[in-house]
């Protein structure tokens, strides 16, 4: 037998192995024990592929990006309904990446400078703004609307200054902000648009995909998301240009397109005279960007790429979830209320948000303690106002109004997950948890 095929038996050996610890560890079937079994509010569904998918790329031996990060950015751009997909290490660096992009000098007069504004929400998660700030540039907070948790597109206007240069806002849990209003802001002031899909893979608004509005659209995989690499991001574009700054800033800065392990793609590696460099320095080695390293591994991509098969199934069950939550806590709404869709919008839901009116007998802090006594996960609405957490004390910002919807978020507001890791039992019990809190603190405040 011939040494490659002696090693092709032994991989396909490795990988059935793999294949039945796998199915031992992770496809049987967990008990649930009422009040004992942790609920969680997210986690990753991984099964026999995953593993046999990892080890497949590992036993490559190139722990780089490699053939099946080359797959996943093609059949992930697919399904985004984008040209282009450029994978990275996690969804915070593709915010990073997306905005960074946007400085590039190569844009010309459109290119964002220190100084310039971009318009944002505060309520949300830290690294949608975070690489605002870090840019040199100036978050404008907008408040929020109290039906999707986003942007109120009726203050955009307010928020406009000859300053504005962009418009990076999240999909809220999933659910779309109102991107008709968004995108006629972004185009009457010819702004860039970042949208953050990183809790949203999969919803649409007006039957297109979210993420396909802007310029540009991140993705996170993070084990909280819709699919998981463990750790990994992805930045999607249709525009060219922006594709190659983007990979750019991603791979070190550097000038040069080549995939990695390649070389003279250009067909002129040694005759480019860039800058104050000599003629023919080495392409490779050419930088004109200020950037990073923010490649994961093709381990990584092989995991996604097995999670991307299964994905449609993810989402469906997300939202059949969001239904038995949102149909069983009905009876409720005289103590909360209950996420609703956007207009025009068939969410992707990444987690199902309540929020405790002022009247309520009991409070969201309450609320969210005796769920977990009974170990069921709840999570804030990420940072809530992020103009009042210790990280942004000394940040430089413009806020419009008094953002009072702003703080009902972070005072009144928390969610409940709808991953597919969540049986009917489990939400069964979620449900009649919180009727039973509310039903005993009605009566005691009759009695």
């Amino acid at each position: 037998m011939g040494t490659g095929r002696k090693q092709e038996k032994l991989r396909q050996q490795i990988l059935e192995l793999v294949g039945q610890y796998a199915r031992e560890e992770f496809e049987s079937e967990k008990s649930f024990i009422t009040g004992e079994t942790h609920i969680p509010v997210s986690g990753k569904v991984i099964g026999t592929e995953e593993i046999q998918y990892a080890v497949d790329a590992c036993l490559d031996g190139w722990f780089t990006t490699g053939r099946f990060s080359e797959k996943f950015e093609k059949e992930f751009a697919r399904y985004m309904e984008q040209r282009f997909c450029l994978l990275t290490n996690s969804g915070s660096s593709a915010n990073l990446l997306a905005l960074s992009a946007l400085t590039s000098p190569q844009l010309e007069e459109r290119c964002l400078k220190p100084g310039d504004e971009v318009v944002t929400v505060a309520s949300g998660f830290p690294t949608t703004v975070n690489p605002i700030i870090q840019n040199g540039l100036i978050p404008v907070f907008v408040d929020v609307n109290l039906d999707d948790y986003s942007i109120d597109a009726d203050q955009l206007e307010n928020a406009w200054s000859p300053k504005v240069k962009a418009v990076m806002l999240a999909h809220t849990l999933g659910n779309p902000f109102n991107l008709e209003e968004v995108t006629e802001f972004v185009k009457e002031h010819k702004l860039w648009l970042i949208e953050d899909c990183c809790d949203a893979v999969g919803s649409t608004y007006n039957g297109k995909m979210v993420g396909t509005f802007g310029d540009l659209a991140t993705v996170s995989f993070y084990p909280a998301h819709h699919i998981t690499m463990g750790e990994g991001g992805a930045v999607l574009t249709s525009n060219p240009k922006l594709k190659k700054t983007v990979e750019s800033f991603r791979d070190w800065g550097r000038d040069c397109w080549c995939e990695t392990g390649k070389a003279d793609t250009c067909g002129k590696r040694f005759d480019w005279q860039l800058g104050d460099l000599p003629h023919g320095y080495d392409h490779k080695y050419i930088y004109n960007h200020i950037g990073y390293n923010f490649k994961l591994t093709d381990m990584q991509a092989a995991i996604g790429l097995a999670q991307l098969k299964k994905l449609s199934f993810f989402i469906s069950k997300r939202k059949e979830n969001y239904r038995y939550l949102y149909d069983n806590l009905q009876k409720l709404s005289d103590t909360i209320v209950l996420p609703e869709p956007t207009s025009n919008s068939n969410p992707s839901w990444f987690g199902f948000p309540i929020r405790i009116r002022k009247e309520s007998p009991v409070q969201r802090d309450e609320m969210v303690q005796y769920l977990s006594q009974r170990n069921i996960d709840t999570r804030l609405l990420f940072g809530g106002n992020l103009m009042k957490q210790p990280a942004y004390e000394n940040t430089r910002f413009r806020k419009i109004g008094d953002c009072e919807n702003t703080d009902i978020v972070m005072n009144q507001v928390f969610w409940l997950g709808v991953t597919p890791l969540l049986t009917q039992r489990q939400l069964s019990f979620v449900t009649g948890s919180l009727s039973e809190l509310v039903s005993n603190a009605c009566k005691l405040e009759t009695e």
